[in-house]
């Protein structure tokens, strides 16, 4: 009797048929909320004309989006624990295809901005929520080979975006960009009821730390108005010096709340680990300079070159290849001789390339003076891209993998807005004159902030070599 009890205790749970449509829902709608993060880039200048947008409204229309992305979703995992994954990713996948519909629709900016906001709520409550789905629907092997295809969906949202913000753009028009996540989404929302299992909600972690949430996002906000109002205003401007400041106040303010809060929305205890805050800086940086790289480069071959939109996405196409190779590089190089000498290699090659590109003009030969240098960067790049997330997984208990990956991808859309935000300010007058002279002071800063991002990174970076816990992330 206890022999036959003891060989049912035993018998596995057949895995759900269901797993791997579903997997494939689900890495769309990813591939989606990937996508937005850089297809808008090249359609920037046709929506400015078209809208009569100027620098400011153009620079938030990228950074609105990653603004809420990244600062809510620590909300939008702590929402998928209290309510159930399932609803979460139902919710964020409708709020996000309904903003798209929104933003395509927009007669004037602040529709578009108000839309692209909205999307990144949508994104930040979809993203991982289905995450968490994918990681308790596989097991063993098969959640390894999961989780690499989920990871691969980042780098190739990112390389196919500028391509398709490009087609899109010079075909039917800006406005694609975004419609075409409304057929998408509506077909992965009808679909996907069928394939998800119910996930249960859990009534004790319905205490949700809305305060911290509004603190660490108005914070956010604030610092990067007051990045991009310096762009015409001046550093000096009382407007701008009130935004920093409140920025501050208001990140000390999200310290306290998390500090008090039974439930907080982040573990401060996590920045305990060395590793997680080498981590954070590492994806914060990387993520600033590329996405930076796509913003400046797409404003400069279009406004100061004429390049169309489709021509400067196939441009762009190379500068993805190269990230994607320099991430494969730095995989492979990683455990066998350390993050320190992968990531300051990643960095000085950015700076590299960074400062290439500080010597374009109105009339040098973009294939030859503005290409090798965005390849050269973008092989650094990815490297770094690799660095931060096994440096951040790493060498933290695996209980804890989870934690330290929310954190690192918080700081991978932060560090987009961010990085926009400030070469939009120093390339001001290039942009709104469409000539090179503002582009390259705005590259010079990105060769110095890669400079130092390498020395840093050497200092806090752990010694040794790390090998990941195959805990989750979302990028």
């Amino acid at each position: 009797m206890n022999h036959t009890a003891s060989a049912h205790a035993h018998v596995e749970t057949p895995p759900d048929p269901r797993r791997w449509p579903a997997l494939a829902l689900l890495s769309l709608a990813q591939f989606m909320l990937i996508l937005d993060v850089t297809v808008v880039n090249v359609a920037l200048p046709s929506m400015g004309q078209d809208l009569h947008l100027g620098r400011e409204a153009l620079t938030w229309a990228v950074t609105a989006y990653t603004l809420c992305f990244g600062g809510l979703m620590l909300l939008g995992g702590r929402l998928a624990d209290a309510f159930g994954a399932r609803r979460m990713v139902l919710t964020g996948l409708a709020v996000f295809t309904l903003a798209s519909l929104t933003t395509g629709l927009a007669s004037d900016g602040t529709t578009l901005i108000t839309g692209r906001l909205a999307q990144g709520i949508g994104a930040a409550l979809l993203s991982p929520a289905a995450l968490a789905i994918v990681t308790t629907t596989f097991h063993g092997t098969e959640r390894n080979k999961a989780l690499g295809i989920w990871a691969a969906i980042g780098g190739a949202g990112s390389a196919i975006g500028v391509l398709l913000g490009g087609a899109l753009t010079a075909g039917p028009g800006w406005q694609w960009v975004f419609f075409v996540n409304v057929p998408v989404g509506a077909l992965v929302f009808i679909s996907l009821p069928a394939l998800l299992p119910t996930s249960a909600s859990n009534p004790a972690a319905r205490r949700i730390d809305l305060p911290g949430a509004l603190a660490v996002t108005t914070a956010t906000a604030a610092l990067i108005y007051g990045l991009v109002k310096a762009g015409d205003a001046g550093w000096g401007g009382g407007a701008i010096l009130i935004s920093l400041a409140a920025a501050v106040i208001l990140y000390g303010v999200f310290a306290l709340i998390e500090r008090s809060s039974r439930t907080p929305l982040m573990d401060l205890r996590m920045f305990a680990h060395r590793s997680v805050v080498a981590g954070a800086f590492l994806m914060l940086i990387a993520t600033g300079l590329l996405i930076s790289f796509f913003f400046l480069g797409s404003l400069y071959l279009q406004h100061a070159r004429g390049f169309s939109a489709l021509k400067t996405g196939l441009l762009f196409l190379p500068v993805a290849a190269a990230t994607a190779i320099g991430a494969h590089l730095g995989s492979r190089l990683i455990g066998r001789i350390g993050g320190r000498p992968v990531t300051a290699t990643g960095l000085v090659l950015a700076a590299i390339g960074a400062g290439a590109l500080t010597r374009l003009s109105d009339r040098a030969d973009v294939y030859s003076g503005l290409l090798p240098g965005f390849v050269i960067a973008a092989v650094g790049l990815g490297a770094v891209f690799v660095a931060a997330t096994t440096t951040a997984l790493a060498f933290v208990p695996h209980q804890e993998a989870g934690l330290a990956s929310a954190v690192v991808n918080t700081f991978h859309e932060v560090g987009g807005s961010i990085g926009v935000a400030v070469v939009s300010t120093v390339a001001a007058a290039g942009i709104q004159a469409g000539t090179s002279a503002g582009f390259t002071n705005a590259f010079g800063v990105c060769t110095a902030a890669a400079a130092i991002g390498a020395a840093v990174a050497v200092g806090i970076l752990p010694p040794g070599k790390p090998q990941i816990t195959g805990g989750p992330h979302v990028h």
